[in-house]
């Protein structure tokens, strides 16, 4: 995956939800808890305040622990749920796999086994194959199989699927973690709610994304399952992942799900990837590649076409081999934001 040059704010583009503004809310929230002092640490109110909030999407046990992003609550997670000769099965396109710098190994200590997923899936054979070599020296231990949702190219698990999976892993002993950078946008975009996804299913430990959904930063670990993590406390902080004025992240969390203010932003953010398979793929010369699930799409055009683009847009060429790129919607992508880049997309293309 490529990334595209630096562009001017002012110009909107379609490389990452992560690109995106603070949602107005956010910034309000984040203003109201900016008055007198409170204990560090999360001792404050707000961070109590969260666990309450956390507790009524995800259930009676859930406990969270907020941390600054997505690669720091699926490093926490991980440890929290191995030991130091364990290994992880995930699919080959997840985050923790190709997008984190080799962190869930370097720091967490751990060998992620990884499946061929053509559509991100991960799937309760794919459990079955891997999650061998138990008792033996000469084998990382298997201990925890790790989804995404959405998954890293675009698709979303229904609960069913979750479920599973899920039931694969704890047949074999295995704990179950979710990367739930894009939780949101999968409830949504299945008209469930999260915990349909995540405790109901069988998930253990979820990283739940906020950060791509609205936020300024902040992730949080959210352990589902008690029995299945250790220590996370403990390695929230060793990890660098405990902040110290934590009600500014907890404040973020609490607006983001006190309310629908998730489910506004992620549903906005589906809507208009919807809209742009719709428009782009209409076009001659352009092929929609994946399903179109979540808030991203991928397609394929010809690659003079695709230079031409990104001298205007920003957006990623997912693969430099097939010539496929992402385009990703977020909660501020505007109609008219999806029309200007599709009208863009037809005027460059031959005839």
């Amino acid at each position: 995956m490529t990334t595209p040059e630096p562009v001017s704010p002012a110009r909107r583009g379609f490389a990452s939800d992560n690109h995106a503004s603070v949602h107005p809310e956010i910034l309000a929230a984040l203003a109201a808890v900016n008055d007198g002092h409170q204990p560090a640490y999360g001792g404050d109110t707000v961070t109590a305040r969260l666990g309450e909030v956390v507790r009524e999407h995800f259930g009676a046990r859930a406990e969270a622990y907020p941390v600054f992003n997505g690669t720091g609550a699926n490093v926490v997670a991980l440890q929290a749920m191995s030991e130091r000769w364990s290994a992880v099965i995930c699919p080959d396109s997840a985050h923790i796999n190709t997008d984190e710098c080799g962190a869930p190994e370097r720091i967490a200590g751990i060998k992620l086994v990884t499946a061929s997923a053509p559509d991100g899936k991960l799937t309760p054979a794919a459990v079955e194959r891997l999650a061998v070599g138990f008792g033996s020296v000469q084998r990382a231990q298997p201990a925890a199989v790790s989804i995404s949702q959405s998954t890293e190219l675009g698709t979303v698990y229904t609960p069913d699927e979750v479920a599973a999976i899920a039931a694969a892993a704890h047949e074999r002993g295995l704990g179950v973690h979710m990367d739930g950078a894009r939780l949101a946008n999968a409830a949504a975009s299945l008209g469930v709610p999260m915990r349909a996804l995540t405790t109901d299913a069988g998930v253990d430990v979820l990283s739940f994304g906020g950060t791509k959904n609205g936020l300024l930063l902040g992730d949080a670990v959210v352990v589902l399952n008690p029995d299945a993590a250790r220590g996370v406390e403990f390695l929230r902080k060793s990890s660098l992942q405990l902040a110290s004025k934590m009600r500014y992240v907890s404040a973020q969390l609490v607006a983001l799900l006190e309310g629908d203010l998730w489910h506004r932003n992620a549903a906005r953010a589906n809507a208009m990837a919807r809209r742009l398979a719709a428009g782009a793929g209409a076009l001659p010369g352009v092929e929609i590649t994946r399903a179109v699930q979540a808030n991203a799409v991928f397609a394929t055009m010809p690659k003079d076409v695709c230079a031409r683009l990104l001298d205007r847009f920003a957006f990623y060429v997912w693969d430099e081999r097939t010539g496929e790129v992402r385009w990703v919607c977020s909660f501020d992508t505007a109609e008219a934001d999806v029309d200007a880049f599709v009208a863009a997309l037809a005027a460059e293309l031959p005839g």
